[in-house]
């Protein structure tokens, strides 16, 4: 009988703190890649605390979605400091129109531990949701991951 063995996961060998998180986000995305759909913010807060809490620096992901809400592709768009990242709207509307998402989510972590969001991240909020606009891109949401995740949605912000 074959075995099939996990190069990226190797069982000599005891996993890191990220190979822990990373697996996690692994098994989570499979059950939403699967038809699930990311309607929860509470589902969707804790896909990306295993994507994002990790990181030392600042990083502004997407997840971009089908019009059913189910996830098309996860993708880290902007690598910045400790406690800035430069966001592109022009870049994140190529990236939708390529995967042809008809929803995003977005995210980002605060390596500080405090996950309110500053009025730097409710301004490029406003700025993605204004260029997403003109191409039927609907921004369901906008997490932040620091100790906990908080959700724009869940607080009246989008």
């Amino acid at each position: 009988m074959h075995k099939e063995t996990n190069t990226k996961y190797p069982t000599n060998t005891p996993m890191t703190e990220h190979q822990i998180l990373e697996r996690a986000s692994e098994i989570i995305a499979t059950k939403f890649v699967d038809g699930e759909e990311f309607i929860s913010a509470t589902s969707t807060k804790e896909y990306l605390t295993f994507k994002l809490a990790h990181y030392e620096h600042e990083v502004f992901s997407i997840m971009f979605l089908n019009s059913q809400h189910q996830l098309i592709e996860y993708k880290e768009m902007f690598h910045g400091t400790i406690d800035s990242a430069n966001v592109y709207p022009r870049e994140v509307v190529k990236a939708a129109l390529l995967v042809n998402a008809s929803a995003l989510i977005l995210a980002h972590n605060h390596p500080s531990g405090s996950p309110t969001p500053s009025e730097s991240d409710k301004r490029i909020t406003t700025r993605l949701i204004d260029a997403l606009k003109l191409i039927d891109v609907r921004v369901l949401d906008h997490v932040v991951v620091g100790r906990t995740a908080l959700s724009f949605a869940e607080r009246g912000l989008i």
